[in-house]
């Protein structure tokens, strides 16, 4: 079962647009992965799946560290949430350039992300002031 999420935080644009980001994530590492699970010639695996399934895992991990951060009452630990969800929103631009250079179709979404990935950047800016 889902906890329940205050309407005023599941509100917030940066809450929105990481769910945008995760929904956008899953469609793109659906995409990818049909192309990259095929094994190679020599009987190897592609090692560029993995990566499709990172973003899926960063982008999963956005939305609750922005409610963990909202409902912190300790300063350090806010800031300690906050910290995260930097780290994890550079380690999906990371992981999107490193899928953009596999072998595969959608590579093209892949700029999409980072697109979004950019005005979450901007939301997250605004968000930290306000905290």
């Amino acid at each position: 079962m889902l906890p329940t999420i205050p309407s005023h935080l599941s509100d917030l644009p940066i809450y929105k647009k990481a769910m945008e980001i995760y929904i956008l994530t899953r469609s793109i590492s659906s995409y990818i992965q049909y192309d990259l699970s095929e094994l190679k010639p020599d009987g190897s695996e592609n090692k560029d799946i993995y990566f499709s399934g990172d973003i899926i895992q960063q982008s999963v991990s956005l939305a609750p560290e922005i409610l963990n951060a909202e409902l912190e009452r300790s300063s350090e630990r806010k800031h300690k949430h906050i910290a995260s969800l930097q780290r994890l929103t550079n380690l999906l631009y990371k992981n999107s350039y490193r899928l953009e250079r596999s072998n595969s179709n959608g590579k093209d979404f892949l700029p999409i992300l980072r697109s979004e990935l950019k005005k979450f950047k901007k939301l997250q800016h605004n968000w930290m002031l306000t905290l």
